[in-house]
């Protein structure tokens, strides 16, 4: 034997390029990648020049160690991702070229039979002993790394888990994913998302394939630079790889020269969102499938929170539209308060959610004040709040008192939650409840009645700065159903500083509800050019510089009052004379404010509003005139029962009273007291001229 490798070992170039030609037809596997081909025939060569070398030099055979690189071999073939079995293939059929080589040379060198059949059968133990424990280091090299790997990219990926998708921000979701991945396995990675999936929408318009560069790192030293900047909209060529992956949804692996990439479509819930690209210039390995296996891991990661991110801002958009819909866009014109309000949706997960506010101009020259609260967040939570403020507007129509408001109020949270929990098509959990404050301000009296349903106490700041919580009974959350609301009255003079809050304002993470009503006290004290200015000054006092934790609902008012010099009232007796002189009383009063042009439709509006309460109602009966952005007549009485229109008939003596008073009057209405009630019409300087209309249709 050693013979034989002595004659073959100067024709072991020859031996190596057999071996290597057998192997690229059989294990072609072994040369799909440059720098695999060339380690498979360092590999090759190495085997072949120590075997023959071995025999040559009469080493014993079971002494024939295998090259010491062959376990790095084994483990950069795991690395490649190439099967072990390769690697097992390559190992027999290597051992069949060399060893039909040898046992050809041994009939030349010898003619006996005996020893040629011993020399035959120890080389064939010999190869088969040697193979053997070269395929068993080059297995346990092989399966040793590919643990590494495995326990490596598992713990990539569960790095992936704990670092991609922290917030529901879809930039930063996407630079997530780009540091990960140079932290990890690339020099580059560039992260863009289709302009239609960030616009909102889940499929592309028609067209070329309009990207947005979301992310992109580069780790320091020598690469290119991208071509790209971030938030920089480009059209993806037609045929590229990106446009592939995108159209296919399958990723894809390429190398140019020393650069390898790796080319991955964003997809989840059946929608590609985009495409992340993943080079490497730097590593002396280019990318293999164990990569590409990883790359698709991690980015299917960054897509679930992309397209969750996407989904959430969508909706949040949803929401916040809907809620700035349905609060007041601008405060209502009247002359009690001054007003400034704030919304704020809350950040983070909690999003939008069922706060309001509301300015509400009543009879009298008085203004409903509203703040509420929907418990949740969401479209629902903000429909539910519009379905609330337009119940709230409905019932101070018909103008009740606080308590009685929040007690209707209450029944209309009620029902809903009935309704939410019958509906089996309902994506809302649970009951629906709500916090309101409601506060009526007359300017007149200079008086404030409030009643709160489960809600935060309001501030009182006074003309001398003091600052003060209003006491108020506490009233249940609405939805309970069952417990009765208490209204208090508070004089508020003028200039005094309401302010009504929700409790998003006050309550934080980083302090607590006793904490923030100071804060707010402070706030409150501090001077400010306006009261847009002062609300600015509250906000930034309390709430976080980029979100609130909750959504917070603001609003503040300043007291007015109305003068003696605006409002003319008198006492009236129970007597039919009396209109005459009630008549004569508001034509002076009317001429002494310059108001001569409404002197006629003023009289009728008295005479009929005086007649009904002497007619029907109890003494005693009082007549006010109040002079706003309209003129206010009001008549009160102690009775209980309610005008309404009817239809008169022809020959009907009755019946038209309330008929001209409606047509005379831009509004006209009842609201109704402890005791008693008033009826009021609000004219204007144009009802002289529907009164002629009016007189020559009756």
């Amino acid at each position: 034997m050693s013979r034989a490798a002595r004659e073959l070992a100067p024709r072991a170039d020859e031996l190596i390029a057999d071996v290597t030609r057998r192997l690229r037809r059989e294990v072609a596997e072994l040369w799909s990648d440059p720098d695999l081909a060339r380690m498979t025939s360092e590999n090759i060569a190495e085997h072949v020049v120590g075997v023959l070398a071995g025999l040559e030099l009469g080493i014993e055979p079971s002494d024939i160690e295998p090259p010491s690189a062959d376990a790095d071999r084994a483990r950069r073939l795991a690395r490649h991702g190439t099967p072990v079995t390769a690697m097992l293939r390559a190992h027999r059929l290597g051992q069949g070229v060399v060893l039909d080589r040898l046992l050809a040379e041994i009939p030349r060198l010898t003619n006996d039979g005996e020893l040629i059949s011993a020399a035959s059968r120890r080389l064939l133990s010999m190869a088969t002993g040697y193979v053997d424990r070269a395929s068993e280091q080059g297995v346990l090299a092989f399966q040793d790394e590919r643990d590494r790997r495995l326990q490596w990219r598992l713990s990539v990926v569960n790095e992936a888990g704990l670092r991609i998708g922290t917030t529901l921000d879809i930039a930063r979701t996407t630079q997530e994913l780009a540091d990960l991945a140079t932290d990890h396995i690339a020099d580059l990675v560039t992260v863009d998302l289709l302009g239609s999936v960030v616009q909102g929408h889940d499929t592309s318009a028609a067209g070329p394939l309009v990207l947005r560069r979301m992310a992109q790192r580069a780790v320091a030293g020598g690469g290119p630079e991208p071509t790209v900047q971030v938030q920089e909209l480009h059209t993806c060529p037609a045929g590229s790889p990106s446009a592939r992956a995108l159209a296919t949804g399958q990723p894809s692996r390429y190398a140019d020269g020393n650069r390898s990439t790796l080319v991955v479509p964003l997809s989840a819930r059946g929608t590609t969102l985009g495409v992340a690209q993943f080079s490497r210039y730097r590593a002396p390995d280019l990318f293999d499938d164990e990569d590409l296996l990883l790359a698709q891991e991690i980015t299917a990661r960054a897509a679930v929170a992309v397209d969750n991110a996407r989904r959430y801002t969508h909706a949040r958009a949803m929401a916040l539209t809907l809620q700035r819909s349905l609060l007041p866009r601008r405060a209502a014109e009247q002359s009690a308060v001054e007003v400034a309000c704030r919304y704020l949706p809350a950040g983070a997960q909690a999003g939008v959610g069922g706060d309001w506010y509301d300015v509400i101009p009543l009879s009298g020259a008085r203004v409903a004040l509203v703040v509420g609260d929907v418990v949740g967040h969401g479209i629902h939570a903000a429909a539910t709040m519009g379905r609330l403020r337009t119940a709230v507007r409905t019932l101070a129509d018909i103008d009740l008192p606080p308590d009685e408001l929040l007690t209707h109020l209450d029944d209309v949270v009620i029902r809903l939650s009935a309704e939410a929990s019958a509906d089996p098509d309902t994506e809302v959990a649970g009951d629906i409840g709500a916090t309101c404050l409601y506060a009526v301000y007359d300017p007149v009296a200079g008086r404030c009645s409030l009643a709160r349903a489960g809600h935060v106490l309001p501030a009182v700041v006074t003309r001398d700065g003091t600052v003060d919580l209003l006491d108020l009974p506490p009233g249940p959350p609405l939805g309970l159903g069952g417990l009765p609301f208490e209204a208090t009255d508070v004089d508020l003079p003028e200039g005094s500083l309401l302010a009504l809050y929700t409790d998003g304002l006050i309550e934080a993470r980083d302090h607590d509800v006793e904490r923030g009503l100071a804060l707010l006290s402070h706030a409150l004290t501090r001077p400010s050019a306006s009261l847009e200015a002062a609300c600015d000054t509250v906000l930034q006092a309390l709430l976080p510089a980029d979100r609130p934790h909750d959504d917070v609902a603001l609003l503040l008012a300043r007291t007015r009052t109305l003068g003696d010099g605006q409002v003319a009232a008198w006492d009236l007796d129970a007597d039919p004379a009396i209109v005459t002189e009630a008549r004569a009383s508001v034509t002076r009063q009317l001429a002494a404010w310059g108001l001569d042009d409404l002197d006629f439709t003023t009289e009728l509006v008295v005479s009929e509003l005086v007649t009904n309460a002497i007619r029907y109602g109890r003494p005693p009966i009082h007549l006010r005139l109040i002079r706003d952005r309209a003129l206010l007549c009001e008549v009160s009485d102690d009775g209980s029962t309610t005008p309404h229109l009817r239809r008169a008939r022809a020959f009907d003596e009755g019946g038209r009273g309330l008929l001209l008073v409606a047509q005379l009057a831009e509004h006209w209405g009842t609201r109704h007291a402890r005791h008693g009630k008033t009826v009021w019409a609000e004219l204007s300087e144009t009802g002289n001229v529907e009164l002629l209309e009016l007189a020559s249709v009756l």
